[in-house]
């Protein structure tokens, strides 16, 4: 098995008009097509959770129980669904002039979290598409087992009936009470307001065009003009209209841009970041895009040579590990998966799903505890997802352990969705594992969670 990136990707099986597609319009396709994916990057999620913590904090939500979900998709679009889940299109991160425009938006996601605006829409939701959604969402780590980001898709199949476009339609009022909310967070934080306006704008509310093409966007979450002059006139009176954000998240922010267009198109981006360009971003573009066309003799010095300018960054080491990982060099990634995980800490999660896989590569049964250490901390964190099931079940099989294989199996098919695999999974872990185990109540829990009757202890 090999990862097929740092930038990992699962196809996620769903409506693409489920969700409140709040900041721009669903794609063209958007009828034809019926597959997302989803992107996971340490260091993206810890970049955009550093910048979006004070408007969390400002909005009185735990910053740590927010998710924040990448999607790939060329749309300029963000939406929250299920709960605090922000969901960010690659558009949109590609399309943002700066930090201040993607806080504007994240502000803006917050405000209808903060207003229970999803209320009415979860609980028309289906449980059992819920719970998948989240345990596809939660930090998806190791993406799928293969090189090929449609093989053996983790994800979940949800009725038509999902679709209907006022699922999760925001009011022009609901639209309306999300800015004001979100500006008022921007201003407890200390951040200009600037941004939400000059994006707003961008989205080019007077362009008929536009408007003419998107009247279904205009229909479920509607751009006025009137939202934009109450931005405008917020700006005029905030004491912090001409703040500036520290050149540190800027630079932040070019690099996972950078990272983004090296991953979505190699070519394009040796083509952007020419190779007489020595800011770390254009060398993380470059190294990107070298790391995603298998050319290990290019994109390697390019990372060394960051890590040489960034000792202490642990997402260079991580970018490392992936590069010798992706290229068939399981043994060679273990070294800065290790200095990685030692250096990021508690953000580590991700980056111990993918020491796990590296240890596990090399089918030696030695490393199985290794592993299984890892991918044990990792699940109590927000790197739960299918692939880390699948390789603890792995891990489990190396030990010869057939009850906490099932187990695992159990958790895996959970977190991709498919509750029958679940529920007889979870029914076999229960009758091998020791009764009272942890293995074995949480095999309880499962089958229960997928219709399965209460059984007497053994």
């Amino acid at each position: 098995m090999r990862k097929p990136s740092r930038l990992v990707s699962v196809v996620a099986i769903m409506s693409v008009c489920l969700m409140s597609l709040v900041w721009g319009a669903p794609p063209a396709s958007a009828q034809r097509r019926s597959e997302m994916q989803i992107l996971s990057d340490a260091e993206t999620d810890h970049i955009i959770r550093k910048m979006a913590r004070p408007i969390f904090q400002a909005a009185g939500i735990d910053p740590e129980s927010v998710q924040i979900l990448l999607i790939n998709d060329p749309s300029v679009n963000a939406f929250v669904a299920g709960g605090q889940n922000i969901f960010i299109h690659t558009g949109l991160l590609l399309d943002v002039d700066n930090a201040d425009q993607l806080l504007g938006v994240i502000a803006h996601e917050t405000g209808h979290i903060a207003g229970g605006h999803l209320v009415r829409g979860a609980e028309a939701m289906d449980n059992a598409f819920l719970a998948s959604l989240l345990g596809m969402g939660l930090g998806i780590a190791g993406g799928l087992a293969s090189r090929n980001a449609g093989a053996g898709a983790a994800g979940v199949m949800l009725g038509q009936h999902l679709a209907e476009r006022n699922y999760l339609s925001f009011s022009r009022t609901q639209e309306a009470s999300a800015d004001q909310a979100g500006l008022s967070f921007l201003e407890q934080s200390g951040i200009s307001a600037k941004g939400m306006e000059t994006f707003l704008e961008k989205l080019g509310v007077n362009d008929p065009l536009m408007n003419d093409r998107d009247a279904g966007y205009r229909l479920t979450h509607p751009l006025t003009r009137e939202r934009i002059d109450a931005v405008k006139a917020f700006v005029a009176r905030s004491r912090y209209s001409n703040a500036q954000l520290p050149s540190a998240t800027e630079a932040d922010l070019r690099r996972v841009q950078a990272k983004l267009y090296g991953y979505l198109d190699p070519r394009g981006a040796l083509q952007r970041y020419k190779a007489n360009d020595p800011s770390p971003a254009a060398r993380y573009g470059r190294a990107y895009a070298y790391f995603r066309q298998g050319d290990v003799k290019q994109a390697a010095p390019l990372v060394d040579g960051l890590i040489a300018d960034e000792p202490k960054n642990p997402y260079l080491y991580e970018m490392k590990g992936d590069l010798m990982l992706q290229t068939g060099r399981a043994p060679d990634a273990v070294a800065p998966y290790r200095k990685a995980i030692e250096m990021a800490g508690a953000d580590a999660g991700t980056i111990r799903v993918s020491l796990a896989h590296s240890l596990l590569e090399q089918h030696d049964p030695r490393l199985a505890d290794e592993a299984l250490k890892n991918l044990q901390i990792a699940s109590k964190g927000k790197a739960q997802s299918a692939f880390l099931w699948r390789l603890t079940a792995q891990a489990w099989s190396m030990k010869k352990n057939d009850g906490m294989v099932a187990y695992a199996t159990a958790e895996e098919a959970l977190a991709r969705g498919d509750m029958p695999m679940a529920k007889a999974q979870a029914e076999r872990a229960e009758k091998m594992l020791p009764a009272g185990s942890p293995g074995w109540l949480r095999a309880q829990d499962i089958r229960g969670q997928t219709g399965g009757a209460d059984k007497e202890s053994r």
